[in-house]
This record gives structure tokens, C-alpha cells and sequence, in this order.
């Protein structure tokens, strides 16, 4: 359901983003902004910035930007609608109920009649672990290495070797039996009638990233197949959008996730100390689990196990993070099969090495490649040197092409003129890559349109800080006066609040939906105003002024057809042009 603009303003404006943020962040006071270590990358130095005035958060480090509704939906992995829902209790408003189809409500209350018994499932789980027959898991898990805290920690459990055990209890609680099917908790035949899905086997909770129990992994003990058993896909269960351990790694404040295979050893690592270990759920790594490691971090190291099938999966999953645009390092688990085993037995710091020495993703794929050649024979050399033009053409911007090529030279002892001769030879015959010869000189810090786009924010957060500049600046900037699209929406929403007599930021950022967007929006709030000492605000702000209705001017004549309207149109912005720079603006 969408809320009316008005009540989504009244939630957020009872809502001081001071208090929201301070429930997360320690804040320091410095002049009228409060600055932090940001919650969503790691640092050292404080560069997370929450404004009172503005209502709003920005981080100068990541750019991660926005009001109390982003915050929550960034920091807790909500929706909009949880977000609002949360404030609005907080706030002690009653949101209206959703208009929905009985169709959809039914769906609603079967999602929520599944985390429901999924919770009371997994409680009974980890009460059955302690049980005495719960020894045969219990000594499983603990034989593994594992504490009581950790058993605690992910809510490791044990179902029972009898049949019904679950079942049995469920319905004592009064959860339905077709509930029980649904949530792939229970299964049905005509022999032995309901029973459990699960049964002698050691329960592995799967939790989604808000901390809801969504489904479960069994590993059997004993011989018994399948060795290990997932819940089946369900209303709240979908494999390829969740990932184990994401409930824990999401707090980790890293800028990446290791990913591994299995549940022990993300169990192992978290353990060990290593808590940004996530692994995919039973299946082949997904795009659907890659885009969800994206809205939390920005890079991905892979701890596969050391066979075959781990190479194999390793190369598909660094194939699968390509494509999202995400930087993937290998961690070598060798002589050890997978990251629980390395873990046991040689320990945290050992493995914390193999992180600091883990091997590009690039570099990862040469080194298998290697492996259909022989290196030191002429012939088969060649070859490979053939290979590795095809596989650097894989690069379409120029300056990573090159510092790869540059550094794939060196390493096989290949001359580097000769292998860029190769790539664009390659280029030549149809290769997808666009190869250009490496540029020499100096280029220029800041192209003209970027220069132009920071004086444009330049404008706007002055305009939010200063309203009492609005006269001036808009007897001679029109909202269309900003060239970026978003710049442009954003301003003529801040006109109309001001003509209106307000002026809210963290309210116009509400106004958008995507994420990207949301921070562009805060930045254009938070834009810090560097001011030459020896020039006065009324000339800094003539000369911001004049640049941006330059650029515009120019913009416009440059796109105009020429018609008689665009030519006088042309006249009258050149005459304007030509008045606003003999004009002296006194602040």
C-alpha cells in the first residue's frame, strides 16, 4: 500500500534522525552537525555526518546518504514499509490498514502463520539438542570444535530419530497440519501418514537477514542419503535469494563477505573471528544471492573448497561477480579440503594470512588455464601467450586492461608491446574490447561537466543552508537550469518549498524510490562549500551563479533547433547572460 505523501511526512518528521541515528552510532558534536564512525563501511577516521537541521545522514567516505526511512531500510535491510511501519510506532502513529484484495491477505497471514511455526520449529530443535537424544548431535557438533556459544549463536538443533516428534508438537501448539506441509516442516504419505521432514539429523536454522527463521538444513547421522537435506522452496523460502549466515556477517562492518560453501564452514570462520562468512544454500552460486551480497558490501572473497567441484563453483561464482561488476579475491584453502577443516587445525591467524595473500580473481582464472598448457614447451607457450590476449580482451576499460596486461606480462616473462600488439590484433578480427593505446601526459583533474556538476551542488546545498540567498538565486537560475536530470527534480522540488515558506531535505529525499538515487539526493544537501579566503560570499556566490546559467545557456543553444522561437530564445539567454556578469551581488 502506498501512504499519502502527508502521512509519510508526519512519520518522518516525529521522527529526530539524531535520536534513530544515535540508537546505532556513537555521535560527536562538532559546530551544528554530529559526526560518527559510519555503520556502513569500516574506518578509522569519523566521516559519517548527521545533520539536525537538515534531518538527514551523509557519509563523505562511501556516499551513503539520506533521512530516518533510508537509514533504517540501509542499516536494518528494511523494506519502505517496514521502515515506516517501525517509525510510526515509535512515533506512537496509527498507520491506516492496507486496502488489500482477500487474495493478498490470505497470503500475508500464511507468510506470517510461517516464520511463526518456522520459530517455534527451531526452538524445539535446539531444546532437542540438549536432550538425551540429542547426545548423538551434540557430540557431533561439539567433536567439530564447536562452543555452546556458538551452538547458541546460530541456533544449531537436533531432530529426533522417531518420526513425528516434531509434528507431535506443533500441533500441540495448534499449528494446522497443512501448515506444517506447506512450511516443509511435515510430509504426507498414505503409509505412514503426517510426519517429520527432518529425523535424526543435526538442524542447521537458515535465518533471512532481518533474523527470521525461514527454513532449515538437516545433516544426517550416519551413512543415511541424502547427507545433507534443505527445506524445501515455500512462501518465505527461496535458495537462491537468501544466503547462510547473512543474519550475522550484515553486522560485520567490513566493505566484504567471505564466501564459502557449507554451513560449518561459515560456522567455523564466524567462530574463529571471521564474521563476514556467508555460503549459498545448497545450491550452485546464484545472481539473485550475488545482487543480495551487493546491497551490503562491495567485495566478495571466495573460500570454496580446494577440489574439483570447488574450483569449478569457484570459477562460475568469480564469472557471476564479474557480471555484477563486484572484485573477487580467492583464498587458497590448500592442503586442506574446505575453510572448517583449515580452520581446525591450523588456526585464525593462519587463516587470516591466507585472506591478506589471497589471489586476484583474474589471476585465479589464469593459473587454472595454465593447466591446458604446456609452459615449457615453444609451441604450447605460444599458444598460451594467445590465450592470455583473448582473455585480457575480456576488459573493456582501457586503464584496467592495461595495468593487467602490464602486470600478466611480467609474471609469464612476455614482452608487454608484444602482448598489447596481440589484445589489438584481437580487437581487430571481432573481439568484444575496446583497446585504445595508452595515453601519455598530464590529464586534467576535473573534465568541464564535472566541474560544472559540483558547482551545481555547490548551489543547491548553499540554497539549504542559506535560504535567505533564494531571492537572488532565483531571479536568475530556473530549476532547468541544472542539467542533471536528478538535480533538476531536486531543485525545483526546494523552489516550491520555499515559495511555500519551508524548506525540508529529508523530505524531498523521500520523493525518490531508488536507493542510488536517494544518495545523489543527500549528497546535493551535503556538498561541503570551499570558499576562497580572499573572496567575498557575495562574488563566490556571483561566480557560482554565473558558471551554472553559462553552462545551461550553452546546453540549450547547443540542442536548439533553429527555428525563429530559438533564435530569439538564444538572444534573450545571452542578453540575460551578459546583464547577470556585470551584476554585483552584495551578501
Amino acid at each position: 500500500m502506498r501512504y499519502s505523501d502527508e502521512l509519510i511526512e508526519e512519520v518522518r518528521s516525529k521522527n529526530d534522525i539524531l535520536d534513530v541515528v544515535g540508537n546505532y552510532v556513537h555521535l560527536q558534536k562538532r559546530g551544528n552537525t554530529y559526526f560518527g564512525l559510519c555503520p556502513f563501511h569500516n574506518e578509522k577516521t569519523a566521516s559519517f555526518s548527521v545533520t539536525p537541521s537538515k534531518q538527514m545522514y551523509y557519509c563523505f567516505g562511501c556516499q551513503k546518504g539520506g533521512n530516518v526511512f533510508t537509514f533504517l531500510q540501509e542499516y536494518e535491510n528494511y523494506s519502505f514499509q517496514e521502515a515506516l511501519t517501525v517509525l510510526a510506532e515509535k512515533a506512537g502513529i496509527t498507520l491506516p490498514e492496507a486496502d488489500s484484495s482477500a487474495a493478498e491477505k490470505a497470503r500475508d497471514t500464511l507468510r506470517k502463520r510461517m516464520l511463526e511455526v518456522n520459530k517455534e520449529a527451531a526452538r524445539y530443535y535446539a531444546y532437542a539438542l540438549r536432550s538425551p537424544q540429542g547426545e548423538p548431535g551434540y557430540k557431533y557438533l561439539t567433536g567439530r570444535g564447536l562452543s555452546d556459544d556458538t551452538l547458541m549463536k546460530f541456533g544449531l538443533g537436533f531432530a529426533n530419530i522417531s518420526s513425528d516428534d516434531l509434528v507431535k508438537y506443533l500441533r500441540s501448539k495448534g499449528y494446522e497440519d497443512q501448515l506444517l506441509i506447506d512450511s516443509g516442516l511435515a510430509s504426507f504419505d498414505e503409509k505412514h501418514g503426517l510426519h517429520d521432514k527432518f529425523w535424526n539429523r543435526v538442524m542447521y536454522p537458515i535465518q533471512d537477514a532481518n533474523h527470521r527463521v525461514i527454513g532449515f538444513g538437516g545433516r544426517v547421522m550416519g551413512d543415511a542419503k541424502p547427507k545433507y537435506l534443505n527445506s524445501q522452496e515455500t512462501l518465505v523460502f527461496n535458495k537462491s535469494r537468501n544466503l547462510y549466515g547473512l543474519n550475522l556477517a550484515r553486522s560485520s562492518r567490513t566493505d566484504y563477505f567471505i564466501l564459502c560453501e557449507g554451513y560449518m564452514d561459515v560456522i567455523a570462520m564466524h567462530q574463529a573471528g571471521f564474521n563476514m562468512a556467508v555460503a549459498s544454500l545448497g545450491t550452485a552460486f546464484t545472481e539473485g544471492q550475488a545482487t543480495l551480497i551487493r546491497r551490503f558490501v562491495r567485495r566478495v572473497y571466495l573460500a570454496y573448497d580446494s577440489d574439483g567441484a570447488g574450483v569449478n563453483a569457484t570459477l562460475k561464482a568469480i564469472s557471476i561477480l564479474k557480471n555484477m561488476d563486484m572484485p573477487c579475491r580467492i583464498i587458497s584453502m590448500e592442503p586442506y579440503k574446505d575453510a572448517d577443516e583449515f580452520i581446525r587445525n591450523l588456526g585464525h591467524d593462519e587463516f587470516q594470512k591466507r585472506i591478506d595473500d589471497a589471489m586476484d580473481s583474474f589471476f585465479f582464472e589464469l593459473k587454472i588455464m595454465e593447466r591446458d598448457y604446456d609452459l615449457k614447451d615453444p609451441g604450447s607457450r605460444s599458444d598460451f601467450a594467445d590465450a592470455l590476449a583473448l582473455k585480457l580482451c575480456e576488459f573493456e576499460d582501457e586503464i584496467r586492461r592495461e595495468n593487467y596486461l602490464i602486470s600478466v606480462a611480467d609474471k609469464y616473462q612476455i614482452a608487454a608491446d608484444q602482448l598489447r600488439r596481440s589484445v589489438i590484433a584481437k580487437a581487430a578480427k571481432g573481439i568484444k574490447t575496446r583497446y585504445e593505446e595508452p595515453k601519455s601526459g598530464i590529464q586534467n583533474t576535473m573534465t568541464t561537466e564535472a566541474l560544472i556538476l559540483k558547482k551545481q551542488r555547490y548551489l543547491i546545498t548553499w540554497l539549504s543552508e542559506e535560504p535567505e540567498i533564494y531571492p537572488i538565486v532565483k531571479k536568475y537560475i530556473e530549476p532547468s537550469d541544472f542539467t542533471d536530470p536528478l538535480y533538476a527534480e531536486v531543485a525545483r522540488q526546494l523552489y516550491a518549498d520555499m515559495d511555500a515558506g519551508r524548506i525540508s531535505p529529508a523530505a524531498i529525499i523521500t520523493t525518490f524510490d531508488d536507493e542510488q538515487d536517494q544518495s545523489r539526493v543527500a549528497e546535493l544537501f551535503n556538498t561541503t562549500l570551499v570558499l576562497d579566503a580572499d573572496t567575498e560570499k557575495g562574488q563566490a556566490l556571483h561566480d557560482i551563479i554565473y558558471m551554472v546559467k553559462k553552462n545551461a545557456v550553452e546546453v540549450r543553444s547547443a540542442s536548439d533547433a533553429m527555428d525563429a522561437e530559438a533564435i530569439t530564445r538564444q538572444m534573450n539567454d545571452k542578453k540575460a547572460l551578459e546583464e547577470l556578469r556585470k551584476t554585483t551581488i552584495n551578501l
